[in-house]
């Protein structure tokens, strides 16, 4: 038995939590996976994985051995980008998550930063806060990048790196098109928007419940005429349709070539929230890591954030 090939296709299976699917991700075959699964219950004299007609989830012992290979698989990582890499050139791949509203400014740090070290071959992932958590805990994520309120609980696990403070906006069709791409229009309250068809994110998103938590503090709770769970269908929807939404600064960065479309900042209350990058705090990084902490730092990189996400030209 490869002990480490075994363990790598634990961990698929932990992810995947399909036999098949884990085997077609590790290509090998289902039997080859499930040979893979008994060999480490022989190895270990444990039950690992729970018996039934399909994948079941693992046992008590399972979850230890699990959390064992997500370490070892993480050594191996790292010991692989160290003998690759040196002080000025870090090599290796990167693997980053984000909310949904912060996606255009991870895309820009991943882009900027594999400018920087070429070495580097960063993955981008859209997300949930929860999806983000799990991600950082199992090793699958190296970095995060979302609310870092949502943090606190937790603060002894995860280390935060503020980037950015996100302003939101009332997004509507303009009365005329602008010649210049998006109007920023003049403040309006959330009690105003509360009144107007609007189109939000669905109630499982963590954006949405600061959007709710925003309307509730301005005595107006609102029922959106439509929901979604796609940041592109907020804007198609708002230039397509007769409806509004409700958008973060970097969402409205992105569409800032609609001429059609006009941005108004949202106040009372005036609703800023915290994003950041998080990391585990108990984990050893990686050169890539390192790396990508250290552009998070920079200043340069922070103007840009800011630039990009904020209160824009309000």
């Amino acid at each position: 038995m490869n002990l480490l090939s075994s363990m790598r296709y634990l961990v698929a299976l932990d992810q995947h939590r399909h036999f098949g699917h884990a085997a077609k991700a590790c290509h090998i075959t289902q039997p080859a996976l499930s040979n893979a699964m008994r060999a480490l219950e022989l190895e270990f004299k444990v039950v690992i994985v729970k018996r039934g007609r399909s994948y079941a989830g693992l046992t008590p012992e399972g979850e230890q051995v699990l959390a064992a290979a997500q370490r070892m698989l993480h050594e191996r990582d790292l010991l692989s980008q160290e003998l690759a890499s040196d002080a000025a050139r870090p090599r290796g791949p990167l693997r980053m998550g984000a909310v949904p509203t912060a996606m255009p400014i991870l895309a820009r740090f991943a882009a900027m930063l594999q400018s920087k070290h070429p070495g580097i071959v960063p993955t981008v992932l859209s997300l949930s806060s929860s999806a983000l958590e799990n991600g950082l805990e199992n090793l699958s994520l190296d970095m995060a990048m979302g609310y870092t309120e949502r943090a606190g609980a937790d603060a002894g696990q995860w280390q935060c790196w503020p980037q950015y403070t996100e302003h939101y906006f009332l997004l509507s069709r303009a009365a005329k098109p602008n010649k210049t791409g998006l109007h920023i229009g003049p403040k309006v309250t959330w009690q105003e928007a509360a009144a107007l068809s609007l189109v939000l994110l669905t109630p499982e998103m963590h954006n949405r419940s600061i959007v709710d938590a925003a309307f509730a503090a301005a005595g107006q709770p609102v029922k959106p005429v439509m929901e979604t769970s796609s940041i592109l269908s907020l804007a198609l929807s708002v230039v397509a349709g007769n409806v509004c939404s409700v958008m973060p600064g970097a969402l409205v960065g992105v569409v800032r070539s609609y001429r059609e479309l006009e941005a108004r900042p949202l106040t009372g209350p005036d609703i800023r929230t915290p994003i950041g990058f998080m990391t585990q705090r108990s984990v050893r990084p990686s050169r890539a890591v390192e790396a990508a902490l250290a552009w998070a730092e920079d200043g340069a990189w922070l103007r840009h954030a800011a630039a990009h996400s904020g209160l824009l030209a309000a």
